[in-house]
């Protein structure tokens, strides 16, 4: 079975059409909302939307009450000094507060038509975060030094070089004509079209305000404004359930370059305590009081896996990185990458939550998804470095041969092992996986 076979029956298994619809066909016209789109501006006022000074997202959560309470009047009062509602848009006079939205969003879809003029700068935050650009792409804008001869809709503030950081083509409309912006998020996982073209493809979004750490895990959608007047109308967000955000992480995760590392059907390929574990509708699952690791036939250098989970409540396994064939993986292999739910019972030291590289690396928290919801992780080894991606958000990014702090003084003396077997450390609980994908990686 190939990576596109594996796309393509993900898509038909669950059902939506819109892991498909890789671009949404404005005209720069009516706009038809996609369905599920909730319209955010009722055309009459600025309901659902407060002022909000460009402060990070920490500040702004941090704060107390009396502080808050006394932004939020502030801002108020300036919202209405530089935005208005004119004939059915949004106008901002190019100065004073962001308009952001009351709500906040995890995995959306958010659809906005703009409309600037000549030596304008703004753009649309993401989960309080800069920023989709929206700036004059023309050189007499000034700033074809910094990127905006590349034109509007890239991640500008992601660092030099990255993906993202620059849109993949030009798509601006002539100044006095109306831009349709569609931007999906899943996570830190951003695509955004511009007027009916791809200018971003599935990038990393950068978190602007501490970049040693991932976007938060939800936030609100912010319009910019920045030196010169902008119009906003027909704004729509999708909220993108976890069942169809699974499907699209995937899609856009495993191409022909893997192979599957699990039929289906039976435990063909694998090997250690089989017995231990069971084949649930198409999953390998852990049997309720059971455990041990199961494990790849084939062993690894250096690679990529991409699986999906579902975690019971208190659900507890884990990931074993280049494991010998026998032992605890956690101290015998190069590591256990910890599989545990949100609402596992103990108390945990950091270096044992969701996606820790067990007593060595904490991973970064909150990311799951609700317990009894599938999760889709993507896990890359080179060398003694390993990447966490879950859902769309890196939530470990380390180099093992660096840790000199072990949990509880253990010594995880196998932890800069150079190969080794996949596979899954069973702790008692149902835990499932589903679609197994590895690739090996050749150079590092």
């Amino acid at each position: 079975m190939t990576g596109i076979a594996f796309c393509a029956g993900l898509s038909a298994q669950v059902g939506l059409k819109s892991v498909k619809q890789d671009v949404f066909a404005p005209d720069g016209g009516e706009f038809t909302p996609p369905q599920g789109a909730v319209k955010l501006f009722n055309e009459k006022d600025l309901s659902g939307w407060y002022g909000r000074r460009d402060i990070s997202p920490r500040q702004w959560s941090d704060a107390d009450a009396e502080t808050l309470a006394k932004w939020r009047e502030e801002d108020h009062a300036n919202l209405r000094k530089h935005w208005q509602v004119i004939d059915g848009e949004i106008v901002n006079d190019g100065h004073g507060v962001f308009l952001a939205t009351e709500q906040e969003y995890r995995d959306f879809e958010f659809f906005i038509d703009y409309k600037t003029v000549p030596l304008a700068d703004s753009g649309i935050y993401l989960k309080a975060a800069p920023q989709v650009q929206i700036w004059d792409y023309t050189e007499a804008g000034g700033k074809w030094s910094i990127g905006a001869d590349k034109g509007s809709g890239g991640l500008w503030n992601n660092s030099p070089g990255t993906p993202g950081k620059d849109p993949l083509v030009l798509a601006d409309k002539p100044f006095g004509e109306w831009n349709r912006l569609r931007i999906r998020q899943i996570g830190q996982r951003t695509s955004v079209w511009l007027n009916d073209q791809l200018v971003v493809d599935h990038a990393l979004m950068e978190n602007y305000w501490d970049r040693g750490n991932p976007l938060p895990v939800s936030g609100p959608i912010l319009l910019q404004t920045h030196g010169g007047e902008i119009r906003w109308r027909n704004i729509y967000v999708r909220e993108i359930p976890t069942d169809e955000a699974v499907a699209i992480l995937a899609k856009k995760s495993v191409d022909d370059s893997f192979y599957s590392a699990f039929n289906g059907q039976d435990f063909s390929g694998w090997a250690g305590p089989i017995d231990n574990y069971e084949i649930v509708d198409g999953t390998i699952q852990c049997k309720s009081g059971k455990g041990g690791t199961v494990y790849t036939e084939d062993a690894f250098s250096d690679f990529v896996v991409c699986l999906q989970f579902k975690l019971p409540p208190a659900g507890n396994n884990g990931l074993a990185i280049r494991y010998p064939g026998e032992g605890d993986t956690a101290y015998v292999g190069m590591c256990e990458l910890q599989v545990l739910s949100d609402d596992y019972p103990a108390k945990l030291d950091p270096r044992q939550v969701h996606g820790s590289a067990y007593g060595m690396v904490g991973a970064k928290t909150g990311y799951l998804y609700p317990v009894g919801d599938w999760n889709f992780q993507q896990v890359t080894v080179k060398g003694s470095t390993i990447k966490v991606e879950l859902n769309g958000t890196v939530i470990l990014d380390c180099d093992l041969s660096k840790v000199q702090d072990f949990m509880g003084n253990h010594e995880y003396a196998a932890h800069m092992r150079t190969s080794g077997h996949f596979g899954f450390a069973g702790h008692n609980d149902p835990v499932q996986f589903r679609d197994i994908w590895i690739k090996r990686i050749e150079d590092h």
